[in-house]
C-alpha cells in the first residue's frame, strides 16, 4: 500500500513540476509589461526599469525560473548577505525557520510562496484563500445536484429500458454533454433570471453574500447559488446518468441478481441493496474526477454569474497582466487535481476488491 501511494505521489510531483515549468515560461514570454500596467501608460522608462528590477524581471528568464522554484519549494535556499541574488531573503517576504547554514546561504523551511499581486500587492495565497471557498461551495453543490439527479435518472432508465422515459433521458443527457459551459450559463441566466424572473425571483448576477439595501451590512443570499450550481452540474449530471444506466444494466444481468430474485426478494431490495450498490463503483470514481474538473472548470460559469470565486480572480488577473495571481491560481488548481486523483485511486481500491495494488 505504501509503495502504491508513493508511486502516485511521485507521479503527482512530476506532473506539478511540468505544470510549473510550462506556466512560468508561458507567462514570461507573453507580450505585455506588468510594470507599465502598474504605473500607467504615461510612466517614464526609469520608473518602469525600477519596478522591473524590484519584481526581478530584469534578470534572464532561466534565473527567474530558478528563483520561482525556490519560492515554491517548502525547503529552499536563501542568501541573506547578497540582495542582488535571487536567493536573497527580504525580511518581509515570508515567515521561515532556518534549518542550517552553508557558508553565506541558509537552508530554510517555509510554506510555498506564491509571491504578491502586481496590482494590489496582496499575497497571492491570501487572494486564493479568500476566493476558493466560493468556488468549492459552488462545485460541491453542483456535484451533489448531479449525483442525486443523475443516479436517480440512470436507475429509472435502466429499469425502464427502451421506454419513453429512457429515450427522454437519453436526449437530455446528449444535450447536456454537448452544451459548452459558457453558452449554457448565458442561456440559463437569460431564461430563469430575465424571461422568467417574475416567477423564479432569481438574479442574473450575485454572490453568496449580498449588501443590505439599508446599509446594515451583508446577509447570506443562497438563491444566488441556484443558477450557477445548476449550470455547472449539467454536464456531470448527463455523464453520470448514462454511466449509472450502463452500470446498472450490466449488474442486473449478473447471476447473483437472478439468484436474489429466485430467493423471493422484493424488486426494491434487489435493486437497492444488490444491484445499485455494486453498480456505484464506476459512478463514484467518475464523480470524484468530475469534482476535480468542476473546481478547475468553473471559470466561465463564475464569470457569467459574477460569482466571486477563483474564476473571476483568474480572468481579472489575465486582464491586468497580473502574472503572479494567474500562475498561483493555475498551480493551486493543478494541486487540487493531483490530490483528488490520488484520493480517487485509493478510494477505488477500497470500494472494488477486484482491484489489486501494483507492487
Amino acid at each position: 500500500m505504501l509503495r502504491y501511494v508513493g508511486k502516485r505521489l511521485l507521479y503527482g510531483l512530476l506532473v506539478l513540476l511540468g505544470v510549473v515549468t510550462l506556466v512560468f515560461f508561458l507567462f514570461n514570454i507573453l507580450p505585455g509589461d506588468p510594470a507599465r500596467m502598474m504605473l500607467g501608460q504615461r510612466a517614464d522608462e526609469e520608473s518602469i526599469a525600477l519596478i522591473n528590477r524590484d519584481l526581478g524581471r530584469d534578470r534572464p528568464v532561466v534565473v527567474q525560473y530558478i528563483g520561482y522554484l525556490n519560492d515554491l519549494m517548502p525547503m529552499s535556499l536563501h542568501n541573506n548577505n547578497n540582495p542582488g541574488s535571487f536567493f536573497y531573503l527580504s525580511p518581509d517576504k515570508y515567515n521561515h525557520t532556518t534549518l542550517f547554514h552553508l557558508g553565506g546561504t541558509s537552508v530554510v523551511l517555509k510554506k510555498p510562496y506564491l509571491r504578491r499581486s502586481y496590482q494590489s500587492q496582496r499575497r497571492v495565497s491570501e487572494i486564493i484563500a479568500s476566493a476558493f471557498p466560493q468556488t468549492a461551495l459552488l462545485a460541491v453543490v453542483a456535484m451533489l445536484f448531479a449525483l442525486i439527479v443523475g443516479i436517480s435518472l440512470g436507475v429509472v432508465s435502466a429499469l425502464y429500458k427502451d421506454s419513453w422515459v429512457d429515450r427522454t433521458t437519453l436526449v437530455f443527457s446528449t444535450l447536456g454533454m454537448s452544451l459548452p459551459s459558457f453558452f449554457a450559463a448565458i442561456l440559463i441566466a437569460w431564461l430563469f433570471a430575465y424571461v422568467l424572473a417574475d416567477w423564479t425571483g432569481l438574479n442574473m448576477f450575485g454572490n453568496l453574500y449580498t449588501v443590505d439595501d439599508y446599509g446594515e451590512g451583508e446577509y447570506l443570499d443562497l438563491k444566488n447559488l441556484i443558477l450557477p450550481a445548476l449550470t455547472l452540474g449539467i454536464r456531470p449530471l448527463a455523464t453520470l446518468t448514462q454511466l449509472t444506466k450502463s452500470s446498472m444494466l450490466e449488474t442486473l444481468s449478473q447471476d447473483y441478481i437472478r439468484t436474489a430474485r429466485a430467493k423471493g426478494l422484493s424488486s426494491r431490495r434487489v435493486v437497492v441493496r444488490h444491484a445499485l450498490r455494486n453498480a456505484l463503483n464506476p459512478v463514484v470514481t467518475s464523480a470524484s474526477g468530475w469534482l476535480a474538473s468542476l473546481l478547475a472548470g468553473a471559470v466561465f460559469v463564475e464569470y457569467v454569474f459574477d460569482w466571486k470565486g477563483m474564476g473571476v480572480v483568474l480572468i481579472d488577473a489575465l486582464d491586468t497582466y497580473d502574472f503572479p495571481v494567474v500562475m498561483g491560481t493555475i498551480l493551486f488548481i493543478c494541486v487540487l487535481l493531483v490530490v483528488i486523483n490520488i484520493l480517487t485511486d485509493l478510494l477505488y481500491v477500497v470500494l472494488d476488491p477486484r482491484v489489486r495494488l501494483v507492487r
